[in-house]
């Protein structure tokens, strides 16, 4: 019963019980077109054949030993991480905000293991958004994700807005390191920009301090790169990941440094299921898909050509756009009417897209998404701010 589940979510009416693709399919028999990819996460879309496979095999042979044990599938997976980024060594997680977690834990530990236990703040971003624990919540410090659940925890100094001149102020002796989003997306899709990421960098090396980096949403392909900072050529300390590195499956991870990781010993840091076999099958299936150099530079067409025509739409329906931003197939349409409308809306066209900070809708499609399903796509955007429009004539 629906009555049983805890009412934390404005949940829609729809409940879908099969995908394929970029298409769900509700219990009503009506056929969506999913641009939100379940929050980014669904990256090779909807019941892949490839990662049905690489699941139904690790099923068939073991589920779950603990991380007593060695994990083969963990250690292939840690180590495909490794090659195709700047990390040394890897933490699997079950979700992002754990990763994040373990992001934040190894910024302190480092320092204390250094003898300089004081230096334990978090420089973050206001509207930025890193989970919904007491510490990430803490971490972003927004009253929207902290009212009620107060006191917050101490550590973290939030900025007001991207800017290198105010964080480089309050950098001080107690600071531990900066983290940030490079593409912010719950606070509506905000890109940070390269210059600013290479400034940030030169800055924690000029401090001596950490740079983190949360790519949980922005991460695994979504930009066009394997990883949102590669376009600005710059290189965390550390960096958490999920949504998209399990394609649908929960897993997350916290890549890192040898330096940035040094402290982070036996009995330092756990998780029962983190990097479980299943998981890490999975894993490992999405990441070779996805680290391919054919099948970004197929993400980063589909992104150019889609951001064209979202640009004529914001320009056909001024009254219900405003403007578009974003990188790759991560794109935010700032709206000029309740967002959440725009979003109703496109459901009346069988069209799935997401709710985002800033009154922003973001569009999320499965990275695998077709021209002709980037076409319908448009055709139901358009049919949704047509229907709005007529209302505001009405």
């Amino acid at each position: 019963m629906i009555d049983a589940v805890m009412p934390t979510y404005t949940r829609t009416p729809m409940g879908f019980e099969r995908g394929e693709g970029c298409w769900l399919y509700d219990t009503e028999g009506n056929k969506y077109l999913d641009a939100g990819a379940g929050i980014a996460v669904s990256s090779l879309g909807h019941c892949n054949p490839v990662l049905i496979e690489a699941l139904v095999n690790q099923a068939e042979k073991v589920w779950h030993t603990s991380n007593l044990y060695r994990i083969p599938k963990q250690e292939e997976l840690a180590s495909l991480l490794v090659q195709n980024t700047f990390a040394d060594t890897v933490f699997f997680t079950n979700s992002g905000a754990e990763a994040v977690e373990c992001t934040v834990k190894m910024m302190r530990k480092y320092w204390s293991a250094a003898g300089q236990p004081d230096r334990h703040q978090v420089i973050t971003l206001k509207s930025s958004f890193h989970g919904r624990t007491i510490g990430m919540i803490s971490a972003s410090g927004g009253e929207k994700l902290t009212k009620g659940f107060g006191p917050i925890l101490p550590g973290f100094v939030q900025v007001e807005e991207p800017s290198i001149k105010k964080i480089a102020k309050i950098i001080s002796t107690n600071t531990a390191g900066i983290l940030v989003e490079p593409v912010m997306g719950e606070g509506g899709i905000i890109p940070l920009g390269d210059s600013f990421l290479r400034n940030l960098r030169l800055l924690c090396d000029d401090h001596n301090i950490l740079l983190a980096l949360d790519e949980i949403q922005c991460g695994m392909g979504r930009t066009g790169k394997l990883f949102a900072h590669e376009w600005a050529n710059i290189r965390p300390d550390i960096m958490a990941i999920a949504k998209g590195i399990g394609g649908g499956f929960p897993l997350g991870a916290c890549l890192a440094t040898e330096k940035a990781a040094y402290a982070m010993q036996a009995g330092t840091h756990g998780s029962t299921y983190g990097g479980n076999p299943l998981a890490c099958a999975v894993g490992c299936q999405v990441l070779k898909t996805i680290a391919d150099d054919v099948f970004l530079k197929n993400v980063r067409n589909s992104a150019r050509w889609l951001r064209q025509q979202l640009e004529s739409v914001i320009a056909t329906y001024p009254d219900i756009f405003t403007e578009v931003r974003g990188e790759g197939l991560m794109l935010g349409i700032k709206c000029k009417v309740s967002n959440l409308d725009v979003v109703n809306s496109c459901y009346d066209q069988l069209l799935l897209t997401v709710p985002g900070g800033d009154n922003v809708i973001r569009i999320l499609p499965p990275l695998i998404i077709s021209e002709d399903e980037l076409k319908q796509m448009i055709d139901k955007l358009e049919n949704a701010a047509s229907s709005l429009k007529d209302k505001q004539n009405a």
